[in-house]
């Protein structure tokens, strides 16, 4: 990734020791979102951190909100991976080729779902809605978002 900075120690024996850069000017900031904006995913988000929100520029952190009996639509990210944190609920996860395989996710479980890897969340309680924490290395996170038809193996609009 262009820009990106792996750090170097300056003692290979002290962990804690960094060689530059160092920021002593940047500011800790904090997003409360109060509102979900709806997403190509079709389902609620609140915005966390992104570009637009914090002005980040390669990471993105969002609380997504899936109804009772809702689904995604099936979608991949292309070119950024996909973390998860279940907060709440019990998650079925269709993917792959044609969503033909799945897993069934349950609060306190991290998921990790590769970059392009086609995938559809199912809330699998119709009473109550399911709610993870999910981060992307895109802090434009919705802009990498490309629908998936199963049986065309190919992006739609």
């Amino acid at each position: 990734m262009a820009g990106a900075y792996c750090p170097h120690r300056a003692d290979p024996r002290n962990p804690y020791e960094w060689e530059e850069p160092i920021n002593l000017d940047g500011d800790i900031l904090t997003v409360r979102p109060e509102v979900t904006i709806d997403t190509l995913q079709r389902l609620p988000n609140y915005v966390g951190i992104s570009n637009k929100t914090a002005g980040s520029t390669a990471i993105s952190m969002n609380i997504v909100i899936i109804p009772p009996g809702a689904k995604a639509q099936p979608h991949y990210h292309d070119g950024f991976e996909t973390t998860i944190y279940l907060l709440k609920g019990e998650v079925q996860t269709f993917y792959g080729p044609d969503l033909t395989k799945s897993c069934v996710n349950k609060p306190g479980d991290f998921v990790f779902i590769p970059a392009g890897l086609p995938h559809q969340a199912v809330n699998l309680s119709t009473e109550s809605e399911a709610v993870a924490i999910v981060a992307r290395n895109d802090a434009n996170e919705q802009e990498s978002v490309m629908i998936y038809k199963p049986g065309s193996h190919h992006t739609a609009s």
